[in-house]
């Protein structure tokens, strides 16, 4: 049965250098036990937040979103960007009418930070959640602000639009608000639904962690003999590990064009996306331990079917040559399921260095990032455009 459905799968391995990417409460770094060893671990949410911020780089900021409780103070910068010599207070007052009686969105005063000053400025108000909003609804809401200060009731106005306001946050096409979805507990009308899928990082083998002993020295401090520690200033400790790790994550392109409303829009997306995901690194402890990698291999499929997962191909902890064998396994187990499930890909590219990801040829011929970004957006854009209709 053929479908009109298009799935991304992203699959990566990728060996880090010692450091401490995702830490828990007690500075240690995340694991997780699976296939009955600890593994090392990274969270989804810790790979998400980089790739967001590499789409920066890849995409028009105007496409993109800002996540934070500081709506009023993004909304009121925007309007005095537009009015510059609009008084600072009626911009605040603005920002909150819009936001609050206009989109309906819950403010209340930030918490008093502890021991902080009083400099006699009242802090904004903010959402009582992170709120994620594309800057294009940011600019049309202050469209409405503009609009609101020519009559004669602002704040009246702003209220007799309410409609319209609701309509502008609910029709949210910033891609990564699209790709990452939006959740708003006070309102489900302006949810959106995440067309993106990230695991957690794990590693394909077993892992413990380390701890680096350092010392800190005081550049000012007179090395003589009445001083025995000779300018150590402080000394702690740091925990660390290194791994190769399986990495996945998936996109739904018929529910991101639902959002994005554009076939050539979503394809742009996806392999962004893709492009985003596969060159982003976590920056916990990164001047510390200079980890940042590339995968040695990335292996990305095109299915008509469902989003398949392969982290089983690791439920047994794999040997040394860890990138050797952990692409042997993970190719065999995309054969296996590919073969007993029938959902073989629509189209597979293998992107991959040196001779121990050479397994990954039995899936594809082997290309280059470029090559595959652009294959993956001529793809995505021909089924979204002209889709296959379900057959039996």
């Amino acid at each position: 049965m053929s479908t009109n459905r298009t799935i991304i799968e992203i699959h990566a391995l990728e060996t880090t250098a010692a450091g401490n990417l995702n830490r828990d409460d007690t500075g240690s770094p995340k694991t997780v036990e699976y296939g009955g060893v600890t593994r090392a671990r990274v969270s989804s949410q810790a790979w998400k937040r980089p790739t967001r911020e590499t789409f920066k780089d890849l995409l028009d900021p105007k496409d993109l979103g800002v996540r934070t409780k500081r709506v009023v103070e993004v909304l009121h910068d925007r309007i005095l960007a537009r009015l510059p010599d609009l008084d600072d207070a009626l911009a605040i007052k603005l920002a909150e009418t819009v936001l609050k009686d206009g989109a309906g969105i819950k403010l209340a005063k930030p918490r008093a930070k502890k021991n902080a000053e009083d400099d006699g400025n009242e802090a904004l108000l903010q959402s009582q959640y992170l709120l994620f909003m594309g800057n294009r609804q940011y600019d049309r809401l202050t469209d409405i602000v503009v609009e609101a200060l020519e009559q004669d009731d602002p704040a009246k106005f702003i209220k007799s639009t309410k409609k319209t306001i609701k309509q502008i946050v609910a029709d949210d096409r910033a891609i990564d608000v699209a790709l990452f979805g939006r959740m708003v507990a006070d309102d489900t009308d302006l949810n959106v639904d995440a067309a993106a899928q990230v695991a957690h990082a794990i590693s394909v083998q077993a892992v413990d962690s380390e701890s680096d002993f350092f010392t800190a020295v005081d550049d000012a401090k007179q090395n003589s003999d009445e001083e025995g520690d000779a300018g150590a200033a402080m000394m702690g400790q740091i925990e660390f590990n290194a791994a190769t790790f399986y990495r996945y994550a998936n996109v739904d392109a018929n529910r991101l064009n639902d959002t994005l409303g554009d076939a050539n829009a979503t394809a742009k997306a996806v392999a962004a996306f893709v492009q985003a995901f596969l060159t982003s690194m976590p920056q916990g402890k990164i001047n510390t331990f200079a980890h940042g990698t590339l995968p040695e291999l990335a292996i990305v499929n095109v299915r008509d079917t469902q989003a398949v997962n392969l982290v089983g191909a690791f439920e047994r902890p794999v040997e040394p040559d860890y990138v050797q064998n952990a692409t042997k396994a993970l190719v065999r187990r995309e054969q296996e399921f590919d073969d007993v499930y029938g959902i073989t890909p629509v189209k597979t590219w293998v992107v991959r260095i040196g001779d121990d990801t050479v397994a990954a040829d039995a899936l594809a011929e082997r290309t280059s990032m470029r090559e595959m970004l652009d294959g993956i957006t001529t793809t995505v854009s021909e089924r979204l455009s002209d889709p296959v209709q379900d057959q039996e």
